[in-house]
């Protein structure tokens, strides 16, 4: 009975550790399964380590921007478009992580954990999938950057489709330069290439940052609207000097943002103290990170604990040591013209089998940054911006709000152009974010790149 019962407990043990060992293989499966199943070794989806297998990449007409034929993975046929494209459609070997082709590799495959690569094997490639992205207008946008670095992004702030994502440096996916190239280049011509800038780019804001500035007063300082000031080109607050582009005068509180006044602002800065001013950078998003696909953002920074006067002051005209993600910007603009909601923009519309079953579809999340009276207030003074500082002519029928930028940055460089801001015409509910990275004057340089790509949006939805 003694042997039996030994025995007994032997078997149990051992079907114990078969079942254990079974459950781990299980979980690893569904954990990895994908990993290994679109490794570069598998050769039905890679050719020469290079990712081939793949369904179709689309923009929002149709136009195809990646397929396969054969064993090669062919993009489209104008380079402007392959150029303009890039950070979004990405690459086969995976140095573009935000390229839909690395971050839905599995999609595209049309991997599931259940069939494996059936989708593969029946069809002879794997899903398509369908962008927000209108391929013609990121193409007059990267026209407009005109081989300068930098970013111009577009999207539609009531349904988050991003409609315009175009990020330099880049290259044409067809004529790739060499690692060598790249490695030993001085001249700054591929500093961060295989980064999106929408999403990983991180600059100092310049005088876009005054839209947080104005938020704060406008929450904070029930007077704010009786606030006037006499700039005379320059003050100091705390020992420090502030200086001003140009001697704007006398002054009331829109007056000062449509001159984008940096002693006006420096004295409203300080008067609301670092810690009133992290607190609406904070209620806007600044520190958070947001997804973009299944890539994530770069957080917006701020940090003015502690700060002297002198520094909240720079700080509120958007130097010192804050620095803004255009993405996150976007949203920023965004919220305000959709009554302090900003919808998170996005980019891969669905993803379907080519037999037109669907097996994802997007939808753009929400989060509210403003309380709806604070975001009407903040949109009255960015129209007065445009139509007194820009003039309505710069945006035809747009009814635009925005601000400009120029963002000093080290010695010896030329700053960086901003422009920010959205339509509120009916017909286009669209947002832009343009950097031109030390392009200069905002207004100068930004702004022209902002109204034109918002004038080509605009002949597509009116």
């Amino acid at each position: 009975m003694r042997t039996t019962a030994k025995r007994s407990i032997a078997i149990l043990v051992l079907v114990a550790m078969v079942v254990s060992g079974l459950g781990f293989l299980a979980s690893k499966f569904v954990i990895n399964g994908e990993k290994w199943a679109t490794m570069r070794a598998n050769e039905h989806l890679n050719e020469g380590g290079s990712f081939i297998a793949a369904g179709n990449v689309t923009d929002r007409n149709g136009e195809l921007l990646a397929h396969t034929e054969g064993e090669d993975r062919i993009y489209s046929e104008s380079e402007r478009i392959r150029r303009a494209t890039l950070h979004i459609v990405g690459d086969t070997e995976g140095y573009i992580a935000s390229g839909v082709q690395t971050a839905y590799k599995t999609k595209l495959t049309g991997y599931n954990p259940v069939t494996g690569l059936y989708s593969l094997k029946k069809y002879g490639r794997g899903n398509d999938v369908h962008l927000t992205i209108d391929a013609e207008i990121c193409a007059k946008a990267y026209d407009k950057l005109n081989g300068r670095n930098g970013v111009v992004a577009a999207y539609n702030y009531e349904t988050g489709e991003l409609i315009c994502s175009v990020s330099a440096p880049n290259y044409d996916i067809n004529n790739k330069p060499s690692e060598d190239e790249i490695n030993s280049d001085e001249s700054g011509k591929y500093e961060g290439l295989y980064l999106n800038r929408l999403i990983d780019g991180m600059y100092t804001p310049g005088s876009t940052f005054k839209i947080i500035t104005t938020t704060s007063a406008i929450e904070n300082k029930p007077d704010i609207y009786s606030f006037t000031y006499k700039c005379t080109g320059e003050t100091t607050i705390d020992g420090v000097k502030v200086t001003c582009p140009s001697v704007h005068g006398e002054m009331d509180f829109k007056e000062c943002l449509a001159n984008s006044c940096n002693g006006a602002y420096a004295h409203i800065a300080a008067e609301l103290g670092g810690d009133k001013l992290m607190a609406t950078a904070n209620e806007y998003g600044f520190g958070q990170q947001f997804e973009f696909g299944n890539q994530k953002t770069n957080p917006s920074t701020i940090d003015l604990s502690g700060a002297p006067d002198g520094d909240v002051a720079w700080a509120g005209v958007g130097q010192y040591t804050t620095l803004v993600n255009p993405y996150h910007m976007l949203t920023v603009v965004g919220s305000i013209a959709n009554g302090g909601e900003a919808v998170l923009p996005y980019v891969v519309s669905e993803v379907v089998t080519p037999a037109e079953k669907l097996v994802l579809q997007n939808k753009a999340k929400t989060v509210t940054y403003l309380a709806p009276e604070t975001a009407s207030a903040v949109d009255e003074m960015l129209r007065f911006v445009v139509e007194n500082g820009y003039g309505d002519g710069s945006f035809e029928g747009l009814s635009m709000c925005g601000k400009t930028g120029t963002a000093e940055v080290e010695d010896g460089k030329s700053p960086h152009s901003w422009f920010v801001g959205y339509s509120q015409n009916s017909k286009c509910p669209v947002a832009i974010v343009v950097v031109v990275e030390n392009g200069g004057w905002g207004s100068e340089n930004a702004l022209p790149i902002a109204s034109y790509v918002m004038g080509e949006i605009y002949k597509t939805m009116a």
